[in-house]
């Protein structure tokens, strides 16, 4: 049985996994390229110059040094005022950066990992993960790292690389089922290559995960622990077609993950592991969403709105949950034959929609599943009133981890605000001001201000903190892995006090009744709001 302190433990276990996959690849990239070695020999270095000197890509060299930052290797040098940036080394960065050569084997595993979701664990990827179980065992050949030593975070970056990619995988295909987590299983019971996956399985042994005895495997409470979290890394993961292009997008052609249609398959992440993953967090949160919608639909029929819109609908689950809300605990739910709920989930990913669709219509559940973007909003109520007569101020609008994952618009018209944000902001390998990622929020939630006037906006969020607070508190927060996944694939997380600042200056008050962060306290990566016109 797992103490509090255990599960305490575990956890920040899966907040370092999840860095090491962030951090590995992007400090590997930097370093074949010299430019940790520049920073040590200069002491301090201006973003710009470093750009010059190197030919990068200014956005995304931006955004991979802020990501050193974060694991307390750097320092940001941020002024807003005058849009300048800088980097300095810190008594962390020699020891760090000598060492960055330890993820050469974790990085070149992930062009093998990065076909899991679809080839399985092929003849090649044994044969890389045998190698690297091996270095791993044996410390690299070093000494055993210190207790919270550089070396020990490096390592633990690497069993992330190592791990993370293995235990989705498993998670999506069976492994966690309540069969084989309740019960001793031989390797050849789930994989036909048996010998190849007993490697791994002795691997994640050594790791604490699984008891063995003779030929059968059994979970031990540790192995549980992550088993039960597999979606944890899913998200993070799901982004490793985007790592491993770090080269490119930071030195090279940085729209080499772009697609030419946005119907198209997505080349910067697996999108339906990326739901997954995003869905199995959204739990979390639900309480908060279930008050709220338990009030809004406990209230006089003529005050309710007519129905849901789930902008980015993701995998159906948020829209399923809500459903199942007020049919059984609201007032509505039992009215629905006199007053039915018209749901209406909209994204801007085919993928997605497919995987709402499905999902829904198993759950049999009624809805419209449609194409929208949450950058045209005026778009989206057209389309819903032409081809279903549904207005969209009608409806309740909410939305989960999506704002900041809008096309850059850049504002039309620009304010004389110096930002407080430390974020790190690029559009296609260009770097964003700070000041104009904030003038462009503004001006996106003016557009959605007319149509949620009537009954407000739910929404879920995603933020970022500023590095110096992730790098203070290394394992218990996943900002690193947000920053990176996010910064590099041209998404906008700022700081929870920044982003409700503009809220309130584009005219939506979040009301004080339901606001919640989690966690609730300056870490805070995710808010809960009720925005009202």
């Amino acid at each position: 049985m797992l103490t509090k302190a255990d599960k305490s433990n575990l956890r920040s276990t899966i907040f370092k996994h999840i860095d090491g996959i962030a951090t590995s690849t992007t400090a590997h990239t930097l370093q074949k390229k010299g430019v940790l070695d520049y920073l040590l020999k200069h002491n301090e270095v201006s973003l710009s110059d470093l750009v010059k000197e190197f030919k990068a890509n200014e956005g995304y060299l931006n955004i991979a040094l802020r990501i050193i930052c974060s694991q307390g290797w750097l320092e940001q040098k941020l002024d807003n005022k005058t849009d300048s940036i800088s980097y300095q080394i810190n008594s962390n960065s020699d020891t760090a950066f000598k060492l960055v050569y330890l993820y050469e084997d974790a990085v070149q595993l992930l062009q093998y990992s990065v076909n899991f979701p679809d080839e399985r664990i092929g003849p090649d990827a044994f044969s890389a993960l045998e190698r690297i179980f091996k270095t791993y065992e044996n410390n690299f050949g070093l000494e055993p790292p210190t207790k919270n030593s550089v070396k020990a975070q490096i390592f633990k970056h690497i069993e992330g690389v190592i791990v993370g990619p293995i235990i989705v995988l498993l998670g999506l295909n069976g492994l966690f089922h309540k069969y084989f987590m309740e019960a001793s299983f031989r390797a050849q019971e789930y994989h036909k290559n048996p010998e190849s996956f007993k490697k791994i399985l002795d691997f994640l042994m050594f790791l604490g995960w699984f008891h063995k005895k003779k030929d059968t495997y059994r979970f031990t409470d540790e192995g549980l622990f992550f088993a039960k979290r597999a979606s944890a890394y899913g998200v993070t993961v799901s982004y490793i077609p985007t790592f491993i292009q770090l080269d490119e997008l930071i030195f090279g052609n940085p729209l080499i993950l772009k697609t030419k249609n946005p119907h198209d398959t997505e080349k910067h992440v697996h999108r339906e592991m990326n739901v997954w993953g995003s869905g199995g967090a959204h739990s979390t949160y639900f309480k908060i969403i279930d008050e709220i919608i338990i009030n809004l639909f406990n209230k006089p029929i003529d005050e309710q709105p007519k129905g849901i819109l789930d902008m980015g609908c993701g995998n159906g689950a948020f829209m399923q949950h809500i459903f199942d809300i007020i049919e059984y605990q609201t007032l509505r739910g039992k009215m629905l034959e006199e007053h039915p709920l018209l749901l209406v989930g909209a994204d801007f990913n085919e993928a997605a929609l497919k995987v709402t669709r499905a999902n829904l219509i198993k759950a049999d559940i009624w809805a419209k599943v449609i194409w929208g973007d949450i950058g045209r909003p005026d778009l989206l109520a057209k389309d819903l009133k032409e081809d279903y007569n549904i207005d969209l101020k009608d409806l309740l609008n909410v939305r989960t981890f999506l704002d900041h994952n809008r096309i850059w618009e850049s504002p039309v018209n620009t304010t004389n605000r110096i930002s407080t944000s430390t974020g790190a902001y690029a559009s296609n390998g260009k770097r964003l001001n700070n000041n104009l990622v904030e003038d462009s929020l503004l001006e996106h939630f003016k557009k959605w201000k007319p149509y949620v006037k009537k009954f407000g906006l739910l929404i879920i969020e995603l933020h970022s903190i500023n590095p110096k607070l992730t790098a203070n508190n290394l394992g218990k927060t996943a900002a690193t892995a947000y920053d990176a996944t996010h910064g590099y694939s041209d998404q906008y997380i700022l700081e929870v006090d920044v982003f409700n600042a503009i809220v309130i200056e584009a005219g939506l008050a979040p009301d004080s009744n339901y606001f919640t962060k989690f966690p609730n306290n300056e870490l805070a990566t995710v808010s809960v709001n009720l925005l009202k016109g």
